[in-house]
């Protein structure tokens, strides 16, 4: 049998325009300190994919958003309101059990939030 090329995927990549705010601000929200913390880039492991802040990225508002999985939607979407973040679509039932909501961070980027029960790791 010939191996898959895609293994799934690895990496999201923010635009962190002050890196430091930036840094601070995703450690709180993810409660976890980076991996890798460099002037150049910020990486945060995060349930086995990573998250990564790059100074240089530029912001745009385009049709992706990456969605992290959460055991509960309403204590995370709470969680982001509260430090600081802003919504960007309500916490929506869309069936079968699953949850969606989207918050954008004090830095403009859309974070996309998805309670699925069918899914796990």
């Amino acid at each position: 049998m010939e191996a898959k090329p895609f293994l799934g995927l690895r990496t999201v990549i923010y635009a962190a325009p002050d890196l430091a705010a930036t840094k601070d601000w995703y450690t709180k929200a993810f409660d976890t300190t980076p991996y890798f913390d460099e002037p150049f880039y910020v990486g945060f492991s995060i349930g086995g994919y990573e998250l990564g802040l790059d100074p240089d990225a530029e912001l745009v508002e385009g049709s992706t958003i990456t969605y992290w999985g959460v055991t509960d939607i309403n204590v995370a979407h709470q969680r982001l309101l509260s430090l600081g973040a802003s919504a960007h679509t309500d916490i929506q039932d869309v069936g079968d059990g699953i949850k969606t909501a989207a918050v954008k961070d004090p830095f403009g980027n859309v974070i996309g939030l998805i309670e699925n029960p069918h899914f796990q790791l």
